[in-house]
């Protein structure tokens, strides 16, 4: 790595599969610093069942509990502080590693999203709030998902905060929220890992033993 590299190494995966592990790892070797693309480890105190490293091991990690659990933060805002955070890097002569399991916030940087901007509702975000303690989370979830069945790829449906914007942007544009995401020109030369935990995750003839 150089003060003039644009280089940025990804490493996706599920929950507890070893993205931390191997994050350090490379960080180690590779002189790097690790920014962490996670929906629900950006929020202080929510550590159990969201894998949230505790032992950094001296590796700087950046976007880990920079939030309150009741303080909104939208994937424009997460682009928009990553972006910043990784460009600081390479100016550092780090390698910028980003590491996650939310696809949402790792498309946004990765293929430079142009994320709507669309102004919250309180009221409709009461009414689905109001759906999900009445009805429970899988049925707003399914909700959106008849709406728009690609959101299916790219919205975690156990994180309600994403369920909701989703949905409200879907009913306020009356357009798919899928749809209103466009891919702008790369801002980085990407190297993106992804790691699995058997093979049948896998597609058809891309199976290798690592």
């Amino acid at each position: 790595m150089n003060k003039k590299s644009n280089k940025l190494l990804v490493i996706v995966g599920p929950t507890a599969s070893g993205k931390t592990a191997l994050s350090i790892k490379l960080a180690k070797k590779l002189n790097g610093e690790i920014v962490s693309a996670d929906s629900r480890q950006i929020y202080q105190g929510m550590d159990i069942g969201t894998a949230k490293p505790l032992d950094l091991e001296g590796i700087p990690h950046y976007l880990l509990d920079i939030k309150n659990p009741d303080q909104p933060y939208t994937v424009a805002e997460y682009k928009e502080d990553a972006i910043k955070i990784i460009k600081d890097m390479q100016k550092r002569g780090k390698l910028p590693i980003m590491v996650g399991g939310t696809g949402l916030y790792i498309k946004s940087v990765v293929e430079n999203l142009d994320i709507p901007k669309i102004e919250a509702d309180p009221a409709l975000r009461q009414k689905i709030e109001k759906d999900i303690e009445k009805h429970g989370l899988d049925y707003v979830f399914k909700q959106l998902i008849k709406l728009d069945q690609e959101a299916a790829y790219i919205v975690d449906p156990k994180n309600p905060r994403r369920i909701i914007r989703a949905l409200e942007i879907t009913l306020l544009t009356k357009k798919p929220f899928s749809s209103q995401r466009k891919s702008g020109n790369p801002l980085f030369d990407v190297l993106e890992i992804g790691i699995c935990l058997s093979k049948t995750c896998l597609p058809a003839g891309r199976q290798k033993k690592l």
